[in-house]
């Protein structure tokens, strides 16, 4: 039981979280979680007029803007998947990003991307490489459980990206 993407061609980003979470995957919506940032970031940073409650997450799709995760199987920690998962989970995957062909494919952390590429050390924000045609992103995991991140620095990374976005670069 994973939790189902929110995808439509074309999209300027896809936002890619590692996996999903109990809550969210048992609620059927992504970033469920009281202590998860990412809909409030989402809003501080310019991709949504208002605050998007995580029951109404497919409105996504009319700020240009997508929802998926590289591994389906929902975890409490993200650190409880292998890199046998992402391994295994890397082709259809990228056969996903190919088929939506989003302008921007941002990770949300740097785990999974680290994973998918094979790279072990990379920065945060706009990579040198694409992914499956798509630029990559490399954004801080909103998780509540991310205390390397206050909110005005999560704000402050993903506003990059929204600018990037909306300049079309």
């Amino acid at each position: 039981m994973g939790l189902e993407d929110i995808l439509a061609e074309q999209l300027a980003v896809v936002f890619c979280g590692i996996n999903p979470g109990m809550l969210a995957a048992a609620q059927g919506h992504h970033f469920a979680g009281r202590g998860n940032r990412f809909w409030r970031t989402l809003h501080l940073a310019g991709f949504t007029p208002q605050e998007v409650r995580p029951e109404h997450d497919r409105t996504i799709l009319q700020h240009q803007c997508g929802l998926t995760a590289v591994v389906d199987r929902p975890t409490a920690r993200a650190d409880q998947l292998s890199q046998h998962e992402f391994a295994a989970a890397a082709a259809a995957f990228e056969q996903k990003i190919t088929r939506y062909a989003p302008r921007f494919v941002a990770f949300l952390g740097k785990a999974a991307y680290c994973a998918l590429s094979g790279q072990r050390t990379i920065a945060w924000g706009l990579q040198p490489r694409t992914f499956a045609g798509a630029a990559v992103w490399i954004l801080p995991n909103p998780s509540g459980r991310n205390l390397a991140f206050t909110q005005d620095q999560l704000v402050h990374a993903y506003r990059q990206l929204y600018l990037a976005a909306i300049n079309g670069a």
